[in-house]
């Protein structure tokens, strides 16, 4: 018996069955893991955003003298950890104690000088009583001299009369004429005296009125000579515990340039304070990717510095106000006829977990990576893609 049939194997129609039983079933994987990739990414994926765009950053604490002065002691180093209220430098105290002294001083000559204006008032009182009763006095010899001249005007006349008969002698005219002139000059003299007595209580009125102006209203603790002296007492006193500088916050001391001796000015740096215990992290993610970035998102970080094998729990807590070529020393110019768009980058502040940190502390500038959960949060939380309820 002849066999004219051939195996299967050989068979071009078998094998192209084969064939494209491979790619049917090639395919069908193909679309499953694009229908699963797919799937994966519009139910989880979609709702993350990474960026490795991203560093370590804290708002550092610049150290620098209130007061000028020669340095006497420098108590810390770079890399020092300090406690806020630690002695960093030490200024020669000399001059502010000198300055303290003479404020001192002079507060206690103003506290004398109000004192003293309070016992001048009764003091002037006093004397505008005495002005008074001179006054009356002057008024009572000028009634005087006023009725001696006109008794001595009365006699002169009446002996004028008899003086041409001869019944008055000479001798009597003339002592009669003398007690006129005598009574006008008297009562010119008790005139003049009235108005020196009105004219002296004027004066000690007046000056009692200056004198009330100092102290009025006031007492020798609240009068203004005294309140400037005292308020310079403590400036002078605050200038003198300014001699000993501070630490302002717990921290990490970088970029000390302070050496002993050298003679500091007010305002000039010393050094830095770098509280790591507050440390966030400037995610710089594409503009594309903010859509549904929103604060009070949490992200996981993880730095360079310790892998992945040390993971972070961070929450966004800002944006900024604007991209980084925006605020660049040379902003770009984009307004030229070779302009090439860019995606621009824009900084999104990531607050990190205090307790993770003190157990694996980072540094100013570490590179970290960050991925944003956008699920989490509020969702009517302010957004870069919500400005209704911005300005809400």
């Amino acid at each position: 018996m002849t066999d004219n049939a051939t195996p299967a194997s050989g068979n071009p129609v078998a094998r192209q069955q084969r064939r494209n039983k491979m790619l049917l079933g090639l395919v069908g994987v193909v679309v499953i893991a694009g229908i699963a990739g797919t799937v994966y990414y519009q139910l989880h994926a979609s709702n993350f955003v990474s960026t490795d765009n991203a560093y370590a950053a804290v708002e550092v604490a610049q150290v620098t003298p209130s007061v000028g002065g020669t340095v006497l002691e420098v108590l810390v180093s770079d890399t020092q950890s300090v406690k806020k209220g630690d002695v960093l430098v030490r200024i020669d105290p000399t001059d502010a104690q000198l300055a303290l002294a003479q404020a001192e001083a002079e507060l206690a000559r103003a506290t004398r000088r109000v004192k003293g204006y309070v016992a001048n008032d009764g003091g002037l009182q006093a004397q505008i009583a005495a002005r008074e009763a001179d006054e009356k006095r002057a008024a009572a010899q000028l009634a005087s001299a006023q009725a001696d001249l006109a008794r001595a005007t009365v006699d002169l006349q009446r002996r004028e009369a008899l003086s041409k008969s001869g019944s008055v002698s000479g001798d009597e005219l003339t002592h009669a004429q003398n007690a006129f002139a005598a009574a006008k000059a008297q009562l010119a003299s008790a005139q003049a005296a009235q108005a020196q007595a009105q004219a002296n209580r004027q004066a000690a009125i007046g000056a009692k009125q200056v004198n009330a102006t100092l102290i009025e209203g006031t007492t020798s603790d609240t009068n203004p000579e005294v309140m400037l002296a005292k308020a310079r007492a403590d400036q002078a006193r605050i200038d003198l515990e300014r001699t000993t500088v501070r630490a302002p916050l717990d921290g990490v001391v970088a970029k000390r340039s302070v050496q002993l001796g050298q003679r500091v000015q007010a305002g000039a740096p010393l050094m830095s304070v770098v509280p790591v215990q507050n440390m966030y992290v400037d995610a710089n993610f594409k503009e594309v990717q903010l859509d549904k970035v929103r604060i009070g998102q949490t992200a996981e970080l993880y730095s360079d510095l310790y892998g992945k094998k040390v993971t972070y729990t961070g929450t966004v807590v800002g944006f900024s106000g604007g991209s980084g070529a925006a605020f660049a020393a040379l902003p770009a110019q984009n307004a030229t006829g070779n302009w090439i768009k860019v995606v621009q980058r824009l900084p999104v502040r990531v607050q990190l977990n205090p307790q993770e940190l003190a157990a694996h502390p980072l540094r100013v500038g570490l590179s970290m990576n960050v991925i944003i959960d956008t699920r989490t949060g509020d969702a009517n939380a302010v957004g870069m893609s919500s400005p209704v309820a911005a300005a809400q």
